[in-house]
C-alpha cells in the first residue's frame, strides 16, 4: 500500500506541475466528465487526484482498533471518510497538508487523546515525512476537544508519549496491521 500511495503522491506533483505550466499557456487542465443524462461539467484533476490521496489515507486509518473495544474506529464510526481532507502545501512543492477529523464515541471519551496518539503514529509510519499532518477532534464532539487537539499535534508531547513503555505498547496494538 505504501508503494501505491507513493506513487500516487509522484502523480500527484506532476499533475500539479503540469497545470502550472498548462495555465501558463491558458489551456487549464480540466478534465471533461460525461454524465449518464448527457449533461458534460468539468471536473478539476488535480482535486480528483486529492480526492483520491485522501481516500488512500482513510484506508490506511480505518483499520485501527479502538484501544477499549474489539472493533476498528471505522465500526465505530470514529474515523470517516468525509473527515480526510488532503491540500498542497502553498510552498510550491509535492508536500501536502493532511487533515485529520475523528470523532469519539462520546463526549466524554477518556481515550480520545489515545485514539489521536494512534492515528498519529500510523500515520506518522505509513507516509512519507514531508506531509504536514494534523489531527483534529471533530467540533463539538469532546467536552475538551480543545485540549486534546494541542495534545495529539504537540511533536514533542507525542515523543514523550511514546517513550513510556505501557502506553508504546498499547498504541502498538492498536495499529497493528493484523486481522482482528
Amino acid at each position: 500500500m505504501l508503494l501505491t500511495l507513493l506513487g500516487v503522491l509522484h502523480i500527484i506533483a506532476s499533475s500539479l506541475r503540469s497545470k502550472e505550466g498548462d495555465e501558463a499557456q491558458g489551456q487549464g487542465s480540466d478534465v471533461m466528465d460525461q454524465c449518464s443524462n448527457g449533461d458534460s461539467h468539468h471536473i478539476d484533476s488535480n482535486q480528483l487526484e486529492l480526492d483520491g490521496l485522501a481516500g488512500d489515507i482513510y484506508d490506511m486509518i480505518k483499520d485501527i482498533r479502538d484501544p477499549e473495544k474489539p472493533n476498528s474506529l471505522e465500526d465505530l464510526a470514529v474515523v470517516f471518510e468525509e473527515g480526510v481532507q488532503v491540500k498542497p502545501l502553498t510552498d510550491g512543492s509535492d508536500r501536502y497538508n493532511i487533515k485529520i477529523n475523528f470523532t469519539p464515541t462520546v463526549p466524554h471519551c477518556h481515550l480520545a487523546t489515545l485514539i489521536g496518539l494512534c492515528l498519529r503514529v500510523k500515520l506518522e509510519r505509513t507516509l512519507p515525512d514531508k506531509h504536514k499532518v494534523d489531527i483534529f477532534v471533530t467540533k463539538g464532539t469532546h467536552a475538551t476537544e480543545d485540549e486534546i487537539n494541542k495534545q495529539i499535534n504537540d511533536k514533542e508531547r507525542i515523543a514523550a508519549a511514546m517513550e513510556n513503555p505501557n502506553l508504546k505498547q498499547l498504541v502498538e496494538n492498536c495499529v497493528k496491521d493484523d486481522d482482528y
